[in-house]
């Protein structure tokens, strides 16, 4: 059995594949470029590398890569640049995320696939009732109308909670949500919770980039972790 991480060239991304490969799993990447990846990384015996554009690969090439993984793990999201923010493809997180579930569900695995998707703080999520300030939701309506990425982080979420439930036959899922994005060097202690305690927008915390890592991966090798948070949205911060 192995994992699949997508957006592995990322500054999460490459973190998670380090955080598997250290807890003895093997793990596939897809990959534009490898450009941007450490030599050891490249390297490692537990790697698996396929250089290609997922939007742009085959039902049947995917199928292939998702075939004999137990998780599947994305870390996608969009260059913060004005290509990468306007520029195309403006879905593709959600684009990616729909192509690896339907791949997941063709290759028919007989356990249920863990999905965990990266999210964002600023995608509330509905189905806890979650509640938010006026301003707020204004700001985030204006978000989602001019800035596509944050439409996209909905989408791809929202595509998980309409399709799969929490315990499903084909694929079980979790979308972390960090707040504000830093970066640091090691795990630091940090605090999971159903959803934000802090507005992510107007009092925002800080979670970095390797706890969000760590808790991905925990995620995906720890069971008992696994069964408290598929099928909800966790909110992680730095404690």
């Amino acid at each position: 059995m192995s994992v699949l991480v997508v957006g592995a060239t990322g500054a999460t991304g490459r973190l998670l594949v380090e955080q598997l490969l250290d807890q003895g799993e093997t793990v596939k990447i897809i990959v534009r470029s490898t450009r941007s990846l450490p030599e050891q990384l490249i390297n490692h015996d537990r790697l698996t590398i396929e250089e290609a554009s997922l939007l742009e690969m085959t039902d049947e090439e995917l199928e292939a890569q998702v075939h004999g993984c137990h998780a599947v793990a994305s870390c996608l999201g969009h260059n913060l640049s004005l290509r990468g923010i306007f520029g195309h493809p403006r879905r593709l997180v959600t684009d990616s995320v729909k192509r690896l579930c339907k791949a997941i569900g063709k290759d028919a695995p007989a356990m249920p696939v863990k999905f965990v998707l990266m999210n964002t703080t600023g995608n509330r999520n509905k189905q806890e009732g979650e509640q938010v300030t006026l301003k707020h939701k204004i700001v985030v309506s204006m978000l989602r109308h001019l800035l596509p990425p944050h439409a996209d982080n909905e989408d791809a979420a929202a595509f998980l909670q309409s399709h799969y439930a929490a315990s499903d036959n084909i694929i079980e899922w979790a979308a972390v949500r960090p707040d504000g994005l830093i970066d640091e060097k090691a795990i630091t202690p940090y605090d999971v919770f159903v959803s934000p305690i802090r507005d992510p927008i107007f009092d925002s915390g800080k979670t970095s980039r390797i706890n969000v890592a760590g808790f991905m991966a925990k995620l995906i090798v720890d069971d008992e972790v696994w069964r408290k948070w598929r099928g909800k949205m966790p909110v992680i911060y730095n404690a």
